[in-house]
């Protein structure tokens, strides 16, 4: 009998595919979004059916999985829904950090202009393929750290705030080698209002 749970979905995109334009694409979203996204999501689905990680929170499978195929798709499943929910339109007003997360900021690296000038170093130092993240630990320290392919500040215990994917599929097609150039045209779509619900 085939085991029935609640399967993982992917993420309700909260703006239309091509509202990124011209920093992202809406062929890139189309794939990026959803093909790679997708194929995690299916993928895990299929991996934890029937087993001790059916059930439980995305966050959890996260913190519990071994290295290996399980823990590679849900990390690459968070790091996509963290990714693709914190943009907003090209378009939209303009959102800032909130007061809380701006001192967090100054305290930890000075100025938003440091902070971000740190994520592009990370971004372009980064060999492979990986994630660049603004994290929080649980005394409200900032930090900007690379993780390789699925990894993630949530197995670390750390609050995930902006994800940057430097994964070639992510910027290739509008920004061909220009990785950090990509990341840091990102900053104009995030919503910090997105981010000062994460820092909670």
């Amino acid at each position: 009998m085939t085991s029935l749970f609640m399967k993982f979905l992917i993420a309700t995109l909260p703006y239309a595919p091509n509202a990124l334009e011209p920093v992202i694409s809406r062929q890139t979203v189309e794939l990026h979004y959803g093909v790679h996204y997708q194929t995690y999501v299916d993928k895990l689905n299929t991996l934890i059916a029937g087993t001790e990680l059916e059930g439980e929170s995305l966050e959890d499978i996260v913190r519990k999985a071994p290295e290996g195929p399980v823990f590679n798709n849900a990390g690459q499943v968070l790091n996509h829904q963290l990714y693709f929910t914190q943009f907003q339109p090209a378009d939209a007003p303009e959102t800032y950090p909130s007061d809380e997360m701006m001192s967090l900021i100054d305290r930890s690296f000075g100025s938003l202009e440091n902070m971000k000038h740190e994520v592009s170093k990370a971004a372009s130092a980064l060999f492979g393929s990986g994630w660049v993240w603004v994290e929080a630990d649980a005394d409200g320290n900032i930090y900007v750290c690379q993780y390789r392919n699925a990894d993630n500040p949530v197995r670390y215990g750390r609050i995930p705030l902006i994800a940057f994917d430097v994964w070639e599929h992510a910027y290739y097609l509008d920004w061909m080698n220009k990785r950090t150039a990509h990341v840091d045209a990102l900053w104009g779509l995030i919503n910090w209002d997105v981010i000062a619900e994460r820092l909670g």
